[in-house]
């Protein structure tokens, strides 16, 4: 939710931070602006609604400028505009300033302000913050790192700012709350993002600040940390470990389709090194100081957002069957929300792309401060939640550039599955053959995910151009593949804007089968055996009502669903625990397809954002 980019070093700051706005442009895509000191040493600010191609064919290259600030925003307060796009100035024509997050109190901070006589130009609450920072500097005539400590203190709210002073043309002062800011090392220069993706083009050396902290950066090399409270902090360097090549489309139309198409790699990534199936062993280092608390933990709570809700909710069907631990899995938004009862002796799992989705960091303080140990399961190593957990696993999905989750997904589904498993052999809730039976099917999902791929492609696209006009689906699942039919479901609401409901199977009967007749849609995710007279007995139904089923099947489960399905979708067969990581490709496929011909921006869906931070 909104890019943060910002240069100071001796190159020509522009091309920078365009380029960092383009790689960023996932986090927000509403505007894009950028500010620069020009050869007057005045501040020069560039801003557009829309996309940064847009704000690239307004900004000129050759303003000879070496510091410079950019943003590329996710509306929160104020409509797109010119005029709400960051960055934003203070009253005096001395500070710039952009900003990831929200402040909360700006109302009243606006009319205090007002009373001192300040003028505002955009609905923003960013701008009040640049007037505050301005008020504070001139009303207790301290040097701008100390108003900004001073300012911030008076602040309600998320926050990553990036400030430019026309009175110090070698300096950036920086600053985060919940929310992420990353600092790249150069050479007697530095590189400020939100994420690492417009950084590592230049340097692998980092510095993720943490929650309160306040960085000052200049030309001549100097980097200092400071706390709110004035405490002096020692910057702790780090590697990065993306490739270049990961940030690029690869031939693919889309970012989603590459993402899509990586997943056979992305899945024994997140396998390798965990899982030696000819050995018979897993191996978690994340888990291993933990493994006696998942044994006798008195329950597991997952808390996530969106995509990895879903995760979590087969996370559930998983511990729950393997390990025989009780299982919740909570949206985080609503966790705090409903004063949770938390033991000591609770695991709560926080699952989460970015690491840095603000209602599941929210979750986990809570949970930390009733005494629960907290795991996180994220992408992005030194993310906000990787720092805040106890312990945790990364998925090494790397960079996932499609707003719509696909790759992390499934990453994330083999991490959980290898933590169930584990902790079922660890309880003795398995048997050993049982054990070795599910961790051979799991080493083969990588490949049974790339048949899925080459195989299907026709017969998804002639599906996808048949139903592209369709008002609405509705997707169908039971047990394992009923998460599996909520993750379906939103992949084609995102993309597509289409009108789609994931229901477990049986509970169609309960109120949605009443929207069912010729012109409705029905995905069956139809891979479990176990159930497989029951699925039968659903299609039936919504067959006798004149609605058509696009069936997800195996070679297993194509009996007498073949003979009444109006499409059919073959997918390799597995375990019936590990089906999820098979049925959910075909569906993402189809949503990316009909988005497409539907004409719609699939990598950057209206109105939603990657990473939200607020």
């Amino acid at each position: 939710m909104c890019g943060i980019v910002a240069y100071v070093g001796h190159k020509n700051a522009v091309p920078i931070l365009i380029k960092g706005l383009e790689r960023l442009e996932y986090r927000g895509y509403d505007s894009a602006g950028i500010a620069v000191l020009n050869a007057t040493n005045d501040i020069s600010i560039f801003k557009k609604k829309g996309k940064v191609k847009k704000l690239r064919e307004k900004t000129p290259e050759n303003t000879n400028s070496h510091i410079g600030i950019g943003h590329t925003r996710w509306a929160t307060h104020g409509e797109p505009s010119d005029r709400n796009a960051h960055p934003h100035m203070a009253q005096n024509g001395q500070l710039a300033i952009i900003h990831n997050g929200i402040i909360e109190n700006y109302d009243v901070l606006k009319e205090a302000l007002r009373k001192e006589g300040h003028e505002f130009v955009s609905d923003t609450d960013t701008e009040v913050l640049i007037h505050l920072i301005e008020e504070v500097q001139k009303r207790e005539k301290v040097s701008l790192e100390k108003a900004v400590q001073q300012a911030l203190k008076e602040v309600i709210g998320a926050y990553a700012i990036v400030i430019l002073d026309k009175n110090n043309p070698n300096q950036l002062i920086a600053a985060r709350k919940s929310s992420p800011l990353v600092i790249g090392i150069g050479d007697n220069e530095f590189y400020l993002a939100s994420d690492a993706t417009p950084i590592v083009e230049y340097t692998k050396e980092v510095v993720y600040l943490d929650d309160g902290e306040i960085a000052t950066v200049n030309n001549e090399g100097d980097f200092f940390i400071k706390t709110i409270e004035d405490e002096s902090k020692t910057p702790f360097v780090q590697e990065l470990e993306i490739e270049l090549d990961r940030l690029e489309k690869g031939g693919f139309e889309h970012f989603m389709l590459k993402e899509i198409f990586e997943q056979p790699k992305t899945i024994a990534d997140a396998l390798r090194g965990r899982l030696d199936a000819g050995k018979g062993v897993i191996f978690m280092g994340g888990l291993q100081e933990y493994e006696q608390k998942f044994i006798n933990a008195r329950r597991l709570l997952f808390v996530a957002c969106g995509t990895s809700w879903h995760s979590g909710l087969i996370g559930e069907y998983l511990f729950e069957e393997l390990a025989r631990i009780p299982v919740e899995v909570d949206y985080a938004s609503e966790f705090r929300y409903r004063n949770p009862i938390i033991h000591e002796d609770d695991i709560v799992i926080a699952i989460s792309q970015s690491g840095e989705t603000a209602d599941t960091l929210a979750a986990l303080e809570l949970a930390k401060e009733k005494g629960a140990t907290i795991f996180g399961i994220c992408n992005v190593v030194g993310s906000s939640i990787a720092r805040l957990t106890d312990s945790g696993a990364y998925t090494h999905a790397g960079p996932e550039i499609g707003v719509a989750s696909t790759k992390a997904f499934t990453s994330q589904l083999a991490v959980i599955t290898l933590m169930a498993l584990h902790t079922a052999h660890l309880k003795g809730t398995i048997t050993e053959s049982q054990f070795r039976q599910y961790i051979n099917a799991l080493d083969n999902i990588p490949g049974k995910v790339e048949k899925v791929l080459s195989e299907n492609q026709d017969i998804i696209l002639d599906i996808a151009k048949e139903y592209k006009d369709a008002h609405n689906f509705l997707y169908l699942g039971r047990g394992h593949n009923f998460p599996v039919a909520l993750e379906g479901a939103l992949k084609l609401k995102e993309i597509s804007y289409i009108h789609a409901e994931g229901y477990p199977a049986a509970e169609m009967k309960h109120g949605p089968i009443a929207l069912i007749d010729e012109n409705m849609p029905c995905v069956v995710v139809a891979t479990n055996l176990n159930a497989h007279e029951k699925i039968v007995s659903n299609i039936q139904e919504v067959k006798a009502r004149k609605g058509k089923i696009i069936a997800i099947v195996n070679k297993h489960t194509k009996a007498k669903i073949e003979d009444i399905a109006d499409h059919l979708i073959i997918v390799p067969s597995t375990e019936d625990i590990l089906a999820p990581l098979i049925a959910i490709v075909p569906l993402q496929l189809l949503s990316y397809h009909i988005a497409v011909m539907r004409g719609c921006d699939v990598d950057q869906p209206r109105n939603l954002a990657k990473s939200v931070t607020v």
